[in-house]
């Protein structure tokens, strides 16, 4: 049987004056301070609640933490250590797991790669762009080639 993992948010709380101090579940001390974390339905010192490889402030970094095989992680050690990784469609080139990258239908990218095949275009997320025989070409290449060889690749 696999662990799952899980994805959870963290909250930053304000302390109120005249509530009870909270114990926190990373130290087991009573929390004082001004702001705590919640997460994984635990209170947190700001200091305590780290990513258990690199140790960096998970309240820091964002508002989501992972759990699996009981540690918690931020998204890049969990992507690093539980993550797919694959290769670029364009270079061939491996894609670490907690890298960004653009898909096109089955066709996964690195950033700089995911560009016109012909003339180097860069696109951004939303930039319309056409898919012939697996290359990805501008609007301006696609247009060309319709009147050259009467091809019509899919939009997306």
């Amino acid at each position: 049987m696999f662990a799952r993992a899980s994805q959870r948010g963290i909250q930053m709380l304000s302390v109120q004056p005249d509530t009870k101090p909270k114990g926190c579940a990373g130290c087991n001390r009573k929390i004082k301070d001004r702001y705590l974390l919640k997460a994984l339905d635990k209170y947190w010192h700001e200091d305590c609640l780290k990513c258990a490889c690199c140790d960096c402030r998970l309240g820091e970094v964002g508002s989501t933490l992972y759990t699996k095989a009981n540690l918690i992680l931020c998204r890049r050690d969990y992507l690093r250590l539980f993550g797919v990784t694959g290769n670029c469609a364009a270079c061939s080139k491996l894609i670490p797991a907690f890298e960004m990258v653009m898909r096109a239908k089955e066709n996964v990218y690195h950033l700089d790669c995911f560009a016109c095949q012909l003339c180097n275009q860069r696109f951004c997320v939303g930039d319309k762009f056409f898919l012939k025989n697996n290359m990805i070409l501008c609007q301006t290449d696609y247009e060309e080639g319709l009147m050259k060889e009467g091809y019509a690749p899919q939009v997306r």
